[in-house]
C-alpha cells in the first residue's frame, strides 16, 4: 500500500525541518545555554548541597531538568542526537551539490551574460583567436588556475577556476560537528542508560556486597563506554567499578584487577595535599601476568582500552580506639569503644538510669588539622577538596606563621533509639583558646551546617576526666545538697539566712544541671533576667567549686584553692567548666567520646573510564580545523574569457567573480585586468 499524498507531504516537511539551518542553529543555542549552566553550576554534587542553595521548591523544579548533571540529562542527550540528525541530513543533501560545484568549470556561461558582471574587462587584439587563447592559457596556468575551453562556432569560451577546495571546507566543518557530537554521545551516559532502558539493567539502591549484586545490576565487561569510580584501600584488591545511574549504581567489571600496594601523600603547611599517588599492581586474569605502576594526577594507567585516573583519596577503614563518658545520670565510669571508619558500631550505655542502645557510624578520621589559632577562634572545619582533604575556614588564606597542626580529629554520627541522628567531631588533643587549655567537641544537625563547639577544660592530666567527674557529681542529689550547704555556710548573712541560701543554691544547681542558664531565666520576665543572672551565676559557680572539692575528696585528692591544671588556676578552670556545663543540655549525645588511638588506613579513589569517543572527537577536531581553514583561507575565484574573431584579430571579453568580494579580491582583479590588457596588446 502506497503512502498517501498528505503522509508524503508531512514526511517531506519533517525532513525539511530537520535539515534546515534554522533548526540546527536553534539546537546549538540550547546546547550553548546548557553548557553555560553546566559551567556556572558545579555538577555532580550531593543533593543536600543544592537544596541548601536553592531551597526545596526550586530544587524540585530544577531536578526535573537534571541540571545537577546537565551533560548527561535526557534532554541534553536528545538535543545532541537531534543535532547529529539535523547536521547529517543537511550534509547528505548539500554535499553532492557542493562537490559538483567545486568540480564544475561553469563553461556554459553565455558571452552576453559576462557583460552583467561588475568585475569585467574588454579588449581587442591583433592576434588571432587561437593565439590569444594560448597566451591567456599560459598566464592562467602560471597563476595556478585550472581551465576548460568550450568551442562555440568560431568563438571560444575559456572557463578557469582556483580555490575549489573552499567548498570542501563547508563539508568538513559540518562533518566535524556530526563526528564530535557522535563522540560526545559515545562517552556520555547514553550507552549505559540504553542498557537500563532497553537491556533490563536495574540500578542497585540498597547496600550490599559486590558479590551479592545480581546480574541485573551488573554491566557487561565488554561494555563499549563507561565512566566508573573505584575505591581501593591499602593492601586491598578490586576488579570492579561503580557507575552512578540516577539514584542507584551499576557494577562495571574490569578486564583486570587492581591492588593498591601503597598510597603516598604530601601536604603543604596549610594542610592542603600537595601531591598524592598510588603504587598499584595490575593483574590480567586471562594470562595471570602482573606488573606494577605508579598512578598520579595527570599520569593515568592505560591498559586493555581502560584508563585509570587518580581521582582523590579517602579513608580506607582506619581502626579507632576511643574512650566514652556518660553525659546522663550520676555514673562517671569511662568505657572503651572500638570502631572503624565507614562501619557502624552499636553500643549500650548504662548511665545508671536506663540502658540506652546507640548506633555510632564513624564517618572520618583526619590525622592533620591545620588551624589558625592566632585569634583564639574555635575552628570551623569545611571540605576544601571533597574526599581529599579538609582545611578549616580559619586556616584558608592565613599566613603560615599563625597556622598550627592541632592534631587528629574523629567524625561520627550517633543515631538514637528515636531515629534522630547528629554529626559530631572531636579533637584528640587539647588546644589553647582564650588562655585556657580546652578540648573541642563539635556537633551539627546536617552536613550543610557549621559545627557548634563546646569547650571542655582540660585537667592536670590533659584529659576530660575531672570535668566528667564534676558533671556526674552535679547529677548526684546528695553531693549537690552538700555542696549547697557548704556554699550557704560560707556566704550566709543577715540579708540571706543559711537555710534559705542553701535551698536557693540547691535549686539553682538542679535547674542548671537540667537546662543550663536558659532553665534559670525561662520563667523570669525579660526585664529582670539580667538581674537574676547577676545573682545566680556567681552562686552557681561558687557552689560548683564546693562540689568540685567534694568530688576530689571522694577520689582522695586534695581540695583546690587557686591551683588547678597547669597554667590555669581553680577559678579559671571553673569558669570554663561552668560554660561547658551550661552548653551540655544543647549537646544531644548521651555520651562524649575522645580519641585514644588509631591505626590509619588510606584508600585511593580512582576514576575508571573506557572512552572510545575520545579518538572520534579528536578526528572531529581535525576535520573542524581543516574545514575552518578551507573556508577562511581558501578563496574561490572564477574567470571567464570570451574570444571571438574580429577581422584578422580577435575581440576579448573577460569577467571575474568570487564568493567573497573582499578588498583582496579587488586587488587581484586589478592585477588580472593589467595582465589581460598586456596579453591582448
Amino acid at each position: 500500500m502506497k503512502p498517501s499524498t498528505s503522509t508524503r507531504r508531512t514526511g517531506s516537511d519533517v525532513l525539511e525541518l530537520l535539515g534546515s539551518m534554522r533548526f540546527a542553529v536553534s539546537l546549538l543555542m540550547f546546547i550553548c545555554v546548557a553548557s553555560l549552566i553546566g559551567t556556572v553550576l558545579q555538577q555532580n554534587q550531593a543533593a543536600s548541597n543544592y537544596i541548601d542553595k536553592f531551597g526545596p521548591f526550586w530544587f524540585a523544579i530544577f531536578d526535573k531538568f537534571s541540571i545537577w548533571h546537565i551533560y548527561n540529562s535526557w534532554w541534553f542527550l536528545l538535543i545532541m542526537a537531534f543535532l547529529v540528525v539535523s547536521t547529517t541530513i543537511c550534509l547528505v543533501r548539500n554535499s553532492p551539490k557542493m562537490v559538483h560545484d567545486a568540480r564544475s568549470f561553469r563553461e556554459y556561461v553565455r558571452g552576453s551574460s559576462l557583460r552583467s558582471f561588475h568585475h569585467r574587462v574588454e579588449a581587442t587584439a591583433q592576434a588571432s583567436p587561437a593565439e590569444s587563447l594560448a597566451r591567456i592559457q599560459q598566464w592562467l596556468g602560471s597563476q595556478g588556475y585550472k581551465f576548460k575551453v568550450r568551442q562555440d562556432g568560431a568563438s571560444m569560451l575559456l572557463a578557469a577556476k582556483k580555490g575549489g577546495a573552499n567548498r570542501l571546507g563547508y563539508i568538513f566543518a559540518h562533518a566535524a560537528i556530526v563526528v564530535i557530537c557522535v563522540g560526545g554521545l559515545l562517552d556520555s551516559e547514553l550507552p549505559v542508560r540504553l542498557q537500563v532502558w532497553l537491556g533490563g539493567k536495574v540500578p542497585i539502591t540498597e547496600n550490599m556486597l559486590i558479590s551479592q549484586v545480581p546480574d541485573s545490576g551488573r554491566l557487561s565487561a565488554r561494555n563499549p563506554s563507561f565512566r566508573a569510580n573505584m575505591m581501593v584501600p591499602e593492601g586491598a584488591q578490586s576488579s570492579s567499578g561503580v557507575v552512578s545511574v540516577d539514584n542507584g549504581v551499576l557494577v562495571q567489571p574490569l578486564p583486570f584487577s587492581l591492588k593498591l600496594n601503597k598510597f603516598l601523600v604530601d601536604y603543604y603547611s596549610t594542610g592542603m595535599p600537595s601531591s598524592f599517588k598510588s603504587e598499584v599492581e595490575v593483574t590480567d586474569p586471562q594470562t595471570g601476568k602482573s606488573f606494577s605502576q605508579t598512578i598520579e594526577v595527570n599520569e593515568p594507567l592505560r591498559y586493555k582500552g581502560v584508563t585509570v585516573y587518580q581521582s582523590s583519596f579517602d579513608d580506607g577503614g582506619s581502626k579507632l580506639q576511643l574512650v566514652g563518658y556518660p553525659l546522663v545520670g550520676a555514673r562517671n565510669q569511662p568505657f572503651d569503644i572500638n570502631g572503624a571508619v565507614g562501619k557502624a558500631t552499636e553500643i549500650t550505655v548504662n548511665n545508671g538510669v536506663q540502658q540506652a542502645p546507640l548506633a555510632i557510624d564513624f564517618s572520618g578520621l583526619r590525622v592533620i588539622n591545620v588551624e589558625n589559632l592566632a585569634g583564639d577562634v574555635a575552628p570551623q572545619p569545611k571540605a576544601v577538596m571533597e574526599h581529599v582533604a579538609s582545611v578549616t575556614g580559619s586556616a584558608a588564606g592565613a599566613k603560615n606563621e599563625n597556622l598550627r597542626n592541632v592534631g587528629p580529629s574523629v567524625q561520627y554520627r550517633i543515631v538514637g533509639s528515636d531515629g534522630q541522628a547528629h554529626e559530631y567531631t572531636n579533637y584528640m588533643l587539647p588546644m589553647m583558646l582564650d588562655g585556657s587549655l580546652v578540648f573541642l567537641a563539635g556537633v551539627r544537625d546536617t552536613a550543610s551546617q557549621p559545627y557548634r563547639y563546646i569547650r571542655i577544660p582540660a585537667d592536670a592530666d590533659s584529659s576530660v576526666a575531672e570535668f566528667m567527674d564534676l558533671r556526674a557529681a552535679l547529677a548526684n542529689p546528695a553531693l549537690v545538697h552538700e555542696a549547697a550547704a557548704r556554699f550557704a555556710a560560707k556566704n550566709a548573712n543577715s540579708g540571706m539566712q543559711q537555710p534559705l541560701l542553701q535551698k536557693a543554691a540547691a535549686g539553682a544547681l538542679e535547674t542548671f544541671s537540667r537546662a543550663g542558664f536558659n532553665g534559670i531565666i525561662e520563667k523570669v520576665p525579660e526585664q529582670d533576667r539580667e538581674k537574676v543572672l547577676g545573682f545566680a551565676v556567681p552562686m552557681i559557680q561558687l557552689s560548683l567549686m564546693e562540689l568540685r572539692d567534694l568530688m576530689r575528696g571522694q577520689a582522695g585528692k586534695p581540695a583546690l584553692d587557686h591551683d588547678g591544671a597547669p597554667g590555669q588556676d581553680a577559678e579559671k578552670w571553673m569558669q570554663m567548666a561552668l560554660l561547658a556545663l551550661a552548653n551540655l543540655p544543647d549537646y544531644p549525645a548521651p555520651i562524649f567520646m575522645t580519641l585514644k588511638g588509631y591505626e590509619q588506613l588510606e584508600a585511593s579513589v580512582f576514576q575508571v573510564a573506557r572512552s572510545p569517543g575520545k579518538n572520534t572527537v579528536y578526528l572531529g577536531c581535525l576535520l573542524l580545523v581543516i574545514g575552518v581553514f578551507s573556508m577562511f583561507y581558501i578563496r574561490d575565484r572564477r574567470i571567464w574569457v570570451w574570444i571571438k574573431p574580429q577581422g584578422r584579430g580577435s575581440e576579448l571579453l573577460a569577467a571575474m567573480t568570487s564568493q567573497r568580494r573582499t578588498l583582496d579580491f579587488n586587488h587581484e582583479f586589478d592585477r588580472f585586468k593589467e595582465a589581460f590588457k598586456r596579453l591582448s596588446t
